[in-house]
């Protein structure tokens, strides 16, 4: 852990993206901020936690909805400012529903979905 952590920059804010990307099918499903607790965290437990910088706390994917992520590789990016975090994903990585929160493209002028909802987050959030 002492490695890793000595190789990354992070932001003046102590944080630093991660990229989550399925490890089966290389599809990206998510990015979430880090800090060296959450990184901690994920080691440690074999699932992704964050940090929310809206809620300014930490939080664990699939900690509400079950749809948990199962870590396989933590890789840094040359520079160290970037983690890209290869998972094992149940279910959907977006809040929306979405298995990623990349479900939308910009396509010949607009915006498209280019997936199909998976879950109703109204049942899974229950807001």
């Amino acid at each position: 852990m002492k490695e890793l952590l000595s190789k990354l920059k992070f932001n003046e804010d102590g944080l630093i993206p991660a990229i989550i990307q399925d490890a089966t099918n290389g599809q990206v499903l998510m990015m979430a901020w880090m800090n060296a607790a959450s990184i901690d965290r994920t080691i440690a437990t074999g699932k992704t936690h964050f940090w929310s910088r809206s809620r300014g706390t930490f939080w664990m994917k699939g900690e509400t909805s079950g749809h948990t992520q199962q870590v396989k590789r933590i890789s840094l990016d040359c520079d160290g400012d970037t983690l890209l975090i290869q998972v094992g994903q149940e279910g959907a990585a977006c809040h929306e529903g979405y298995r990623s929160c990349f479900f939308r493209s910009y396509e010949g002028g607009k915006i498209v979905e280019t997936e199909k909802r998976i879950v109703d987050p109204k049942k899974i959030y229950k807001k």
